[in-house]
């Protein structure tokens, strides 16, 4: 990969001053509060730079297409174990890109039990705000010593640098799988589910959507793992299970976002809330019904942007924060509107200690502030 031009346009708009926004195919242009500037695009950085199956990593280019890798790892039976959505909420967007995915720090439906997009990342190269390409981590764990920068860079929103490319772990495809499905109330789900998290079973996924206007609704919970472990977990749990075609298409647009309560959220002008809480509290004091994943940890609520104060209290009297994921819009997408992040801001004030952490790193690796501002942090 040629560097070079990106290297020269970032020491330009330094000196100048001149905000830059990074964006790959543009998958996740809703989250967070898109700001001004010139768009940089990662589409020159696309490629498998190493890729060693027997030593389960691979290193891209920051630009590569999030299913071009997937679909590479699929000839070797591996994958990414966090199941990293691609969504497709921005009109216009291209496909997710791998340095969006550790950019944004968004992780699928099985993060509850095998981690999250940080925990795979390895190592990292990046170009700062001075134009100089740094690279940190390794291809193994052990080569982590310190301040693990790679892994910071996850979840940054793309405001510590140009991440050039990434080397990530990679895994197996488990050999069994399997999806129960049980009627509950919500209720019951945050029960049945905390109960089950104490068993040794090979729990991977979990989601619960209610099934009308009433308290019922249906839990879905997906066993990975080795053949003898996962049968004998259906023997015992229970439920009905599902035909695994049909399952894995319900998981793939509950990854991405293309299950009926997303939309209908959308198409009713009311603004999505990620709400992540602990596993273990109970049901909100809030309106409507949820849909719930993570073992209970991640719950989705369709309410109105003005209801920011109630869902933001009752996010942190159970232990937790919530997020203004997807704010409503003129034209439905729910992908263009733009708020004043000061009296409406996307995520949760972080404590003051953090926010020093937070704004010390950037003025480290950004002096100038020129990377995707306000789209994180002022």
């Amino acid at each position: 990969m040629d560097l070079q031009p990106f290297i020269e346009r970032i020491r330009a708009a330094t000196a100048d001053r001149r905000p830059l926004a990074i964006r790959g195919g543009g998958s996740k242009h809703f989250y967070g509060t898109a700001g001004e500037g010139d768009r940089l695009d990662t589409a020159p950085l696309a490629g498998v730079l190493a890729y060693e199956p027997s030593e389960l990593y691979v290193t891209v280019g920051a630009g590569t297409p999030l299913a071009a890798l997937e679909a590479l790892l699929a000839e070797q039976n591996q994958c990414l174990p966090f199941e990293p959505p691609r969504f497709a909420h921005t009109e216009g967007a291209g496909p997710a890109t791998v340095g969006g995915m550790v950019a944004a720090g968004l992780s699928g439906p099985s993060r509850a039990s095998v981690g999250c997009v940080r925990d795979y990342v390895l190592g990292a190269a990046m170009v700062n705000g001075r134009g100089e390409h740094l690279r940190f981590g390794g291809t193994v764990m052990k080569n982590v010593a310190g301040y693990d920068v790679s892994r910071v860079l996850a979840g940054s929103m793309g405001q510590l640098g140009l991440i050039t490319d990434v080397s990530l772990k990679v895994l197996p495809v488990p050999p069994a799988e399997a999806t129960l499905e049980f009627a509950c109330t919500q209720a019951e789900a945050l029960t049945l589910l905390h109960g089950w998290g104490g068993q040794p079973w090979p729990l991977n996924a979990s989601a619960w959507q209610a099934s009308g206007d009433g308290p019922g609704g249906t839990l879905w919970l997906r066993l990975r793992g080795a053949v003898a472990a996962v049968e004998s977990a259906c023997r015992h749990l229970g439920g009905e299970r599902r035909a695994h075609a049909h399952a894995a298409e319900d998981w793939a647009a509950l990854r991405d976002q293309h299950l009926p309560f997303f939309a209908q959220a959308v198409a009713s002008g009311q603004a999505l809330w990620r709400v992540s809480v602990p596993q273990t509290a109970p049901v909100l004091a809030l309106p409507g019904q949820p849909l719930v994943e993570w073992h209970g940890g991640q719950r989705w609520y369709a309410l109105p942007v003005d209801a920011a104060v109630t869902v933001r209290e009752a996010a942190r009297a159970a232990g937790g924060h919530a997020t203004l994921f997807i704010a409503p819009s003129a034209d439905g997408t729910g992908a263009a509107a733009r708020f004043d992040t000061e009296k409406l801001p996307r995520f949760d004030s972080p404590s003051p200690a953090l926010l020093r952490i937070q704004q010390a790193l950037r003025e480290r690796f950004d002096p100038a502030g020129i990377f995707n501002p306000g789209r994180l942090l002022p």
